[in-house]
């Protein structure tokens, strides 16, 4: 299986073809895969080489022409590093483009600190009017990079190697509703939707799936908080709680309670594989299932 950046670049490469209005802007992460793209559009793809506040800002000032800038570097290059000037060339400017992330929360663990970023979804909620999408698997990537570029507002698409074994069918309502049950409700996003089922296999709980987390989709909660117990569990792909304050306000007229999983604030300094991250945050199933069912009782 291709990852979701590969498809990320293949199926940019085809909108490029496809559409006039888009523009990509590179600062050197991914610029080797794009370079079929850059010589049939040398005027729509740009590399600003290791200069991730030029990236934004050359973003903002295409924006202003009309046209439809993507920009694209890891996550902590594209949303930390120059998140003034996504405040400040896009929000404050009242201009539009899409951001699409790789990296995730630490897709090359042996890269350290510097490449991690499980902060980024909590920073851009700071922001206001960002569409976020988690997609968790290739095929969800490529569909919802289709639908970025060719919506009208900001957008943010999170791509990371840590991925899914197959792809769900998007949902119109925004959340799927995968499981029924009676005990509580848990909220798998992106990625980390195989290690929920398998966690909660055999339990008896609803379990809703998202790729989109922001607008968050709180309808879809609410009814199915409605035809279980109203406890809540979170599990996203990056800094635990990071939408606790969004299921809260989702059900602010229910009485519930809400345990946010996900990465957590003490930085794990043993740069393993994947999935010995997930195992040191408690992500796995078998942890996963220990800290679902102590909450539930």
């Amino acid at each position: 299986m291709d990852t979701m950046r590969d498809r990320f670049i293949a199926t940019t490469g085809r909108l490029l073809d496809e559409d006039p209005r888009l523009a990509v802007v590179l600062a050197e992460i991914s610029k080797d895969g794009f370079q079929q793209a850059l010589a049939r559009h040398p005027d729509r793809v740009i590399n600003v080489g290791i200069r991730e506040q030029l990236l934004i800002g050359a973003g903002g000032g295409i924006a202003l022409t009309g046209l439809r800038p993507l920009m694209h570097t890891f996550a902590s290059f594209l949303v930390e590093r120059p998140f003034e000037q996504l405040k400040l060339d896009f929000g404050h400017q009242g201009v539009h483009g899409v951001l699409v992330s790789a990296g995730g929360s630490y897709d090359w663990p042996a890269g350290g600190l510097t490449h991690m970023s499980p902060g980024d979804v909590a920073l851009m909620d700071t922001l206001d009017g960002w569409t976020v999408h988690v997609p968790g698997h290739p095929d969800e990537a490529e569909a919802l990079v289709r639908e970025a570029v060719a919506a009208e507002g900001s957008v943010y698409v999170r791509l990371s190697v840590h991925a899914n074994a197959a792809a769900r069918p998007r949902a119109r309502s925004g959340f799927s509703v995968l499981r029924e049950g009676a005990r509580g409700v848990v909220l798998a996003v992106g990625p980390m939707l195989d290690n929920v089922l398998a966690a909660t296999e055999g339990l008896d709980v609803g379990v809703l799936y998202a790729t989109t987390v922001r607008p968050f989709d709180g309808e879809t909660l609410r009814r199915a908080v409605a035809a279980a117990r109203p406890d809540v569990v979170l599990v996203e792909p990056y800094l635990e709680g990071t939408s606790t304050a969004a299921a809260n306000d989702a059900l602010a007229a229910v009485p519930h309670r809400v345990l946010g999983l996900g990465i957590g604030r003490r930085e794990l300094r043993r740069y393993g594989t994947i999935e010995e991250h997930l195992a040191g945050q408690g992500l796995d199933p078998a942890a996963l299932r220990a800290r679902i069912e102590a909450f539930l009782g």
